[in-house]
């Protein structure tokens, strides 16, 4: 089992930047991939980025390239993923989700993810 909690999110102004963590409980949180997902009000929920449980390999969707880097913290007890999200603009607004799975390719597509956090509120203000 792998239990996530999600923090971070916030009120910025547009051009501004967040970094959400999203802290995993369970033993086997180094063999799994974690990734980012999104919901905006009204729409489905998107991919972001994802990593590996390394931290070799990383995807990130096309609408956040160059502006959001995912990173992991596997070390010791710490058990944390990281989506530092820089210039940021009103259409990131959305609730921010954390997901492992242990699948090692698929990252886009939410059907692969066995665990949830219960997600953050990110607004962004033009």
């Amino acid at each position: 089992q792998v239990q996530l909690v999600e923090s971070g999110g916030g009120l910025v102004q547009a051009g501004g930047s967040l970094r959400l963590s999203c802290a995993a409980s369970g033993r086997t949180f180094s063999r799994h991939a974690m990734g980012w997902f999104r919901q905006a009000p009204g729409k489905e929920r998107e991919f972001v980025a994802a990593i590996s449980w390394s931290g070799g390999s990383i995807s990130y969707a096309d609408s956040v390239k160059g502006r959001f880097t995912i990173s992991r913290d596997n070390a010791n007890t710490k058990n944390t993923v990281y989506l530092q999200m820089n210039s940021l603009k009103p259409e990131d607004t959305a609730v921010y989700y954390c997901a492992a799975t242990a699948w090692t390719t698929g990252w886009g597509t939410e059907g692969k993810y066995d665990y949830w956090g219960q997600g953050t509120q990110v607004t962004v203000s033009s």
